[in-house]
């Protein structure tokens, strides 16, 4: 349950920091898109692992990621592994979602 409760959260923040983004359940998660009538018009998605919440970017090869705390090696899919409410850093995370929800999926 601490991490339907955690996923909650982290959709939550996407929703306050990118308003006009859509949720959409699709693959086994929410994802989240401000072109809802776009087929890859998603920007990110929340996933419940069975030790973590992952908040994948879709377009997270883009972002810039000062931090490093982005993950993967993909051409373009970069993600962040949340096992905690602690030590997130909120604001940095903010920023890149607001970041990701600006870039056109263009593939």
């Amino acid at each position: 349950m601490q991490l339907l409760s955690l996923a909650e959260e982290i959709e939550n923040l996407i929703l306050t920091c990118v308003p006009q983004s859509h949720k959409v359940a699709k693959y086994g998660g929410t994802l989240f898109t401000v072109y809802p009538d776009e087929k890859e018009g998603q920007f990110c998605g929340v996933f419940i692992r069975q030790n973590h919440v992952q908040l994948s970017f879709s377009q997270g090869a883009k972002l810039t990621d000062d931090k490093c705390i982005l993950r993967g090696t993909g051409k373009y899919r970069r993600h962040i592994n949340i096992t905690s409410r602690d030590g997130i850093d909120f604001a940095y995370i903010e920023r890149l979602l607001v970041d990701a929800s600006e870039i056109k999926n263009v593939r």
